[in-house]
């Protein structure tokens, strides 16, 4: 995976930085897999805006993703790898040998034609799903599943990877992409490698048309509001004041939101990078 930067030719194209579509070998999705995606505008049943900076956009089918990765014992192979409009990670369509179709994210280094499969008491290579009871301790993994069953949850997005470093008992100690280390079930299943797509954190817009492309909406900032819509608004000429606080109030730095009784507190071994 590499990014592609483009020639000054205008404004617009002199910061544009945008990955490359290389690593993709189909522009046709899988029809079976598709879904219908409705917009709503950050508006509520009645109308009313809900949710600010939301709207437009371009037209998105959802595809349908195997996060469960619960189909045990049955090999796939690789047919193809995708773009997906609703992630920042690539997607792969695996075809099992019984004919069934499923989408996976595609971890790093995964390459059409290669075999994969789920279950237990399979080797821990790229793309293959096995409880975590089951992965070498250091190994690195991804699409982590917080209970049994549920689908993963933790560690999806481009580039993101998390690690197994230790087991004690029926849990397992993961280390996740945010710096937090916390205790996960041993029975809970993760994909064997890194989420592909890495250099998605290199890209940059250029424009902010492309952020209307993807339905995001000029974003007005507290300082500049009146009194009457924000915290830190009014003041006379380009006062900016006060602490930096969200428009409920809620202080925006330093300020813990999390709440202290938290049932999942104790699973949480270390905390995450400030």
């Amino acid at each position: 995976m590499a990014v592609r930067k483009l020639k000054p030719t205008t404004p617009g194209q002199r910061n544009k930085i945008i990955g490359a579509f290389d690593t993709i070998t189909s522009n046709v999705p899988e029809k079976s897999l598709l879904r219908p995606l409705k917009k709503s505008g950050g508006r509520n049943n009645t109308g009313k805006m809900t949710m600010r900076y939301i709207g437009g956009g371009h037209k998105r089918k959802y595809r349908v993703i195997d996060f469960k990765r619960n189909k045990d014992g049955v090999p796939a192979t690789v047919d193809s790898i995708q773009y997906d409009p609703n992630r920042s990670a690539r997607i792969a369509l695996l075809v099992y040998e019984d004919g069934e179709k499923r989408y996976i994210l595609a971890p790093n280094g995964l390459q059409v034609g290669q075999k994969v499969q789920s279950g237990t008491g399979i080797p821990p290579e790229i793309g293959n799903a096995l409880p975590l009871g089951d992965i070498p301790l250091g190994t690195i993994v991804h699409n982590v599943e917080l209970h049994p069953g549920q689908g993963g949850a933790l560690a999806r997005s481009a580039g993101t990877f998390a690690q197994l470093s230790a087991r004690e008992g029926k849990y397992a100690v993961v280390k996740l992409p945010s710096g937090e280390s916390r205790m996960v079930l041993t029975t809970c299943r993760a994909t064997v490698g890194a989420v592909g797509n890495s250099d998605h954190a290199l890209e940059q817009s250029g424009k902010a048309g492309r952020s209307r492309w993807l339905g995001r909406r000029p974003r007005v900032r507290g300082v500049v509001m009146n009194p009457v819509d924000h915290p830190m608004g009014g003041g006379e000429g380009r006062a900016s004041g006060g602490h930096p606080r969200s428009r409920k109030g809620v202080l925006a730095k330093g300020y813990q939101t999390r709440n202290r009784k938290k049932a999942s507190s104790k699973y949480i071994l270390e905390r995450r990078k400030k």
